[in-house]
């Protein structure tokens, strides 16, 4: 049996190559829309991919199944459980489609996938149960977990409604989660564990940054799975709904095209933008209709200097679909400002794993900060220097952009708080004609939000530093807060 785990580290996102070497059949869990690559570890393995499965309807990407399906020798398997509102609808009628349900059996040249639903995290969320029929084996060696088990969590249940809007429908997930936690007491404790997450995912709140796991261990030292297991469901309700991070905007949009079908890529390609040259600069500004992103990984040197209205992007580092995913539109024409040429096929596989096909332009940022007349300059201070400067501008508001966990902890007196991610969908939260002094726990955080609050023509400050170095005077702990 040949298994392969194939990991974005923007999204922290797994899939899964499993193949029988025998047959030369092979299946891809989870893929993501960029599908090529699979396809070439595949070939390069003298492998070819048969077969494409969904755990559940995705949040936070577009999955590549139907961009497999465009290939009628390739069959799909998708969950056929959670109801008439949770099927996955563009794949109803299509006759190289196998709807699941489970304890359902199916097999992949000589090695057998059994569906097990494992509802919470979403109400069709299927788990596979693998075994290497081929090798001899009689019993599973892996859970392909999807979002039901991570390496030290478990998946959040309450993305349904803090993500896509679905009031009222978080805490019976969770009870929903926590029944199906106890239904794996009676699986092996030899199970590999294979999550579709890894830490720095915003589908839990403290997975493990080790790649795979055991059952065995998680049952040991997966806090959350522990308390499922031997705690009281109330507890587990209370534990596991409390202190998720807040979802980037964009997750409502991967559930709708998940569900409904991702749009397909122009005859299967990456889009191809143009090199733009600095003369262009101005006159696509003045349009009005294009939203710079700049790649460059030094916020300071943004802040001294970015093309006005640009939000800041960073890549590498993980930042780049997150930021665009909280802050650009679906449809919105993307001009990319980059670190240097061999930035531009990454980043654009970032962008489209989250729904952003339209990159039209991409210019060294170098060339473009050349342009005279184009750039701002984005006043900072530091952390260390808040409370002189709130000294001298009492009528100026502090917005904190950590999470609301984060600000139930500690935060300055009179603060408001607004997660980095949840900022365009809260704008009109954000006061007007006021001065407001933009700080997180790092800086980080911050100088994303900052650059998405200029481009809206808000008076911003930036406070870049660790949340630490604020002076205690400020501060004040509540952790009743209304956010």
């Amino acid at each position: 049996m040949f298994l392969r785990q194939i990991t974005d580290l923007s999204l922290a996102q797994n899939a899964y190559l499993i193949g029988c070497q025998r047959t030369g059949e092979a299946i891809i869990i989870d893929p993501e829309r960029d599908i090529d690559r699979y396809l070439k570890i595949a070939a390069d393995n003298d492998l070819k991919i048969t077969s494409v499965a969904d755990t559940h309807i995705h949040a936070d990407y577009l999955s590549g199944a139907r961009e497999f399906m465009q290939n009628r020798d390739v069959t799909a398997y998708l969950s056929a459980e959670g109801g008439p509102d949770w099927q996955f609808e563009w794949a109803k009628e299509k006759p190289n489609v196998m709807f699941l349900h489970d304890g359902d059996r199916f097999k992949i040249g000589h090695i057998e996938l059994t569906a097990v639903l494992s509802a919470g995290h979403t109400p069709e969320h299927m788990s596979f149960l693998v075994t290497d029929i081929g090798g001899g084996a009689t019993e599973p060696m892996a859970l392909l977990s999807g979002d039901f088990i991570f390496v030290g969590d478990v998946g959040r249940p309450d993305l349904l409604e803090s993500a896509a809007g679905q009031a009222g429908i978080m805490e019976p997930s969770a009870r929903t989660l926590y029944q199906s936690l106890r239904g794996t007491s009676a699986l092996s404790e030899h199970l590999q564990i294979l999550p579709a997450h890894g830490a720095g995912s915003a589908c839990g709140k403290a997975l493990g940054a080790v790649p795979t796991s055991v059952l065995g261990y998680e049952r040991l030292n997966n806090s959350a799975l522990r308390e499922a297991l031997e705690g009281s469901e109330d507890d587990f309700v209370n534990d596991i709904l409390s202190g998720q991070p807040e979802p980037p905007r964009y997750f409502a949009r991967m559930k709708r095209d998940n569900k409904v079908g991702p749009p397909l890529l122009h005859n299967g390609k990456l889009p191809q933008p143009r090199r733009l040259v600095a003369a262009e600069i101005p006159t696509l500004m003045e349009s009005g209709t294009h939203t710079f992103l700049d790649l460059r990984t030094d916020r300071v040197a943004f802040m001294d200097q970015h093309i006005r209205g640009s939000l800041f992007a960073p890549m590498p580092g993980g930042k780049l679909p997150i930021v665009a995913g909280s802050y650009v539109d679906e449809d919105a024409s993307i001009i990319l400002l980059v670190n240097k040429a061999s930035d531009i096929d990454e980043a654009i596989r970032q962008l489209i794993r989250i729904g952003l096909d339209k990159v039209m332009g991409w210019i060294p940022a170098s060339e473009a900060l050349t342009v005279p007349g184009i750039t701002s300059r984005r006043k900072s201070i530091t952390t260390a220097e808040l409370a002189d400067a709130l000294d001298a501008h009492p009528d100026a508001l502090v917005l904190d952009v950590r999470g609301a966990g984060e600000f139930a902890e500690s935060h300055v007196e009179g603060a408001k708080n607004i997660a980095y991610t949840r900022l365009a969908a809260r704008f009109n939260e954000a006061p007007e004609n006021q001065s407001l002094y933009v700080h997180c726990d790092s800086g980080m955080r911050a100088s994303f939000a900052v650059s998405y609050l200029a481009g809206q023509h808000c008076e911003v400050i930036y406070v870049d530093g660790a949340f630490d170095d604020i002076s205690e005077s400020l501060k004040t702990t509540n952790t009743t807060v209304t956010t």
